[in-house]
C-alpha cells in the first residue's frame, strides 16, 4: 500500500470540463458477458458505493459494487462513484481529472477523476487527499478505529452524488438515477432531496445493522436542514443515522434478499428500524432482489485453484483439501474438513463456532479459519488454535486466492450467523462443492436447501448448531450422498442473471415515474 504522502497518478483539471476518453481505452474492451453497443434505451445510473472489489474491498458490499454494474452493462450506462483512497489512486489505472465540485460548510472541495477499467467499467473518483488519502480500510485506521470524522468524508460522497445528478462539476455526463448503497452512501437521496431535484433514487441496504449514527451536533458541518431532524427524517433517537436518511428521501428501498426484506420490518432484525420499514414496506416501497456470484466462480476453470475438478472428477478436489491443511498447518486428515472464511464479527455467530469446536474435533473433523474483524474476535480465534494445533488452523488476514482455495478443499463451510441479509460464502461455497452448515436466517434461507444443497438450523444455539453438524458428518460417512448433495450444490444457478432483471425493471420502472410526475 502506497501511502497518502505519494503523489497519485492523475491528470491535470480540464478548464473546459470536458470528458476525455484516453486514445488507449478506445473502443474499450468489452465485459464478459456484456455488449457495448450504443443502445437508445439505456437509463444512465450512478452507482454511489464505498468500496468495489477491483480496486478495494472489505465485504460483500464491494463484490456486488464489482459485478452488479458489469451485469447490467448491456441494458443500462452504469457507472460507480466511489472515494478516492490510496488503493483506489495508486492502483496503477490511470485517472483522468474531469471535473470539480466546491465545498459546503464542513465538506471539502474535491475532484472527480475518470477510471475506466480494462473490460469498460467507468469508475468516477472522488478525489480529496485530505479526506480519503489514508493507510488502512475505507472506514478507519489499521488498528481497527473508524475514522473519527467518517460523518465528514461520506457525507462528502453523498453530496457529490447530488451534484453530479444536478450536472454540476460535470457536463459530459449526468445520471438519471442515482443508485445509493449502504450507510456512506445514505445522504445521497437526502441531499438531492433537500436541493429539489427530480432524479429518482434507489436506497439499496447491505447490513441494516452498519447505520452510520452520529451526534445532532454534527448537522451544521454537513448542512442538514433543521426540518430533517424529525421521525420521518433522518434523526434516530436523538442523533443522525446517515442510512436511516437514505430509506427516507429514496424513491425505492432495496435489500439483498426476499427473507431479509421481511425480517427488517420486525423487532428481532430491524435494528430500531423496524416500523419505519414496516410503513415502506406497506406503501410498496421495500423489496430484496437476491444477489448473485460471477462466472469466476467455477471449479473446473477457476486459475486461483492449484487443482481443478468438476461433478466428474473429485479427485481435484481431495488435492485442494490437501493444500488446504498444508497451508494452515493441520495434520493429514481422512476426516472432514471444516471452512470459516468471514469478518470476525459478532453478527457471524463465530461465538457459536467456538462452542463446537471441541464437538467437531472429537468428531474427527478439523477447520481452517480465515478473516479478519473486531480484535476480540481476531484473538479468540487466536486461542483456539493455539488449543488444537493440527486440528485447527487460522491466518488473521484476508486475500482472494487463500478463500477460493479454501471453498475448493473444504467439505463444509460454517456460517452460523445471528442474521445475514444475503451472504455470498454460501453460494461461494456450494459452487465449490462445499456444503454449507449455517443459521436458517435471511439470504441463508434463501439459498440453502436443508439437506439437499446444506444444512440448516434455525437458533442461535449450540444444542441447534450441532444437531446440523451431526448431520453433516452422517452425510460425510456416505459418500454416495455426499458426492450428490454436492453436484446438486454445484449446479445451482446463483449468477446475476437473478438480479439483473428486477433492477433492469427498477431502474426503468423510477425513471418513468419519475418523468410522469414532472409532466
Amino acid at each position: 500500500m502506497i501511502s497518502a504522502a505519494v503523489e497519485p497518478h492523475v491528470e491535470s483539471f480540464k478548464p473546459d470540463n470536458r470528458e476525455p476518453l484516453p486514445a488507449s481505452l478506445a473502443p474499450a474492451v468489452k465485459a464478459p458477458g456484456a455488449q457495448r453497443q450504443q443502445n437508445p434505451n439505456k437509463r444512465k445510473v450512478l452507482f454511489v458505493t464505498s468500496e468495489i472489489a477491483d480496486l478495494v474491498k472489505t465485504g460483500g458490499l464491494g463484490d456486488v459494487s464489482a459485478a452488479l454494474p458489469r451485469a447490467l452493462a448491456h441494458l443500462h450506462d452504469v457507472r460507480v462513484l466511489i472515494p478516492g483512497y490510496p488503493q483506489v489512486m495508486d492502483s496503477d489505472n490511470p485517472i483522468h481529472i474531469v471535473g470539480e465540485l466546491g465545498g459546503h460548510a464542513a465538506l471539502p472541495p474535491c475532484k472527480i477523476g475518470r477510471m475506466d477499467l480494462p473490460d469498460g467499467l467507468v469508475i468516477y473518483v472522488l478525489v480529496c487527499p485530505e479526506l480519503y488519502q489514508r493507510e488502512g480500510t475505507p472506514y478507519g485506521a489499521n488498528n481497527g478505529r473508524d475514522w473519527p470524522d467518517n460523518h465528514i468524508r461520506f457525507a462528502r460522497l453523498g453530496l457529490a452524488a447530488a451534484e453530479m445528478a444536478a450536472g454540476e462539476g460535470m457536463a459530459h455526463w449526468r445520471p438519471e438515477l442515482v443508485h445509493a448503497h449502504d450507510w456512506p452512501a445514505g445522504l445521497a437521496p437526502a441531499y438531492m432531496h433537500w436541493r429539489g431535484l427530480s432524479t429518482p433514487t434507489l436506497f439499496t441496504i447491505h447490513n441494516l445493522a452498519y447505520q452510520g449514527v452520529y451526534a445532532r451536533g454534527c448537522s451544521p458541518e454537513l448542512a442538514i436542514p433543521e426540518h430533517a431532524m424529525q421521525q420521518e427524517g433522518m434523526e434516530f433517537y436523538g442523533k443522525l443515522s446517515f442510512l436511516k436518511a437514505g430509506l427516507a428521501y429514496s424513491s425505492h428501498i432495496t435489500t439483498v434478499s426476499a427473507t431479509y426484506a421481511r425480517e427488517i420490518t420486525t423487532p428481532e432484525f430491524g435494528c430500531g428500524l423496524d416500523g419505519f420499514l414496516a410503513s415502506k414496506a406497506q406503501q410498496g416501497l421495500l423489496g430484496g432482489i437476491p444477489n448473485g456470484i460471477d462466472e469466476s466462480w467455477d471449479a473446473a476453470t477457476d486459475q486461483h485453484l492449484h487443482h481443478n475438478f468438476s461433478i466428474n472428477d473429485w479427485e481435484g478436489k481431495a488435492r485442494n483439501a490437501t493444500q488446504v491443511r498444508e497451508l494452515f498447518g493441520l495434520e493429514p486428515s481422512e476426516g472432514p474438513l471444516f471452512a470459516v472464511v468471514s469478518r470476525l464479527v459478532y453478527q457471524k455467530g463465530l461465538d457459536l463456532t467456538l462452542g463446537v469446536a471441541d464437538y467437531i474435533v472429537e468428531k474427527g473433523g478439523q477447520i481452517a479459519i480465515i478473516g479478519r474483524g473486531e480484535p476480540e474476535e481476531e484473538q479468540a480465534m487466536r486461542e483456539l488454535a493455539l488449543r488444537h494445533p493440527g486440528r485447527i488452523g487460522v491466518r488473521i488476514g484476508f486475500n482472494e486466492t487463500d478463500a477460493r482455495r479454501m471453498f475448493a478443499g473444504s467439505d463444509f463451510l460454517l456460517m452460523p450467523s445471528r442474521y445475514e441479509p444475503c451472504g455470498l460464502s454460501q453460494m461461494y461455497a456450494q459452487r465449490f462443492g462445499s456444503l454449507p452448515v449455517a443459521r436458517n436466517t435471511g439470504g441463508l434461507a434463501d439459498t440453502i436447501e436443508n439437506g439437499v444443497t446444506g444444512f440448516l438450523f434455525n437458533d442461535s444455539t449450540l444444542q441447534s448448531y450441532r444437531e446440523a453438524l451431526s448431520r453433516a458428518f452422517n452425510v460425510f460417512d456416505n459418500k454416495d450422498l455426499l458426492n450428490a448433495m454436492r453436484c446438486l450444490s454445484m449446479t445451482q444457478p446463483f449468477n446475476w442473471c437473478q438480479a439483473v432483471e428486477p433492477y433492469a425493471r427498477l431502474y426503468e420502472d423510477l425513471v418513468k415515474q419519475s418523468q410522469l410526475a414532472h409532466y
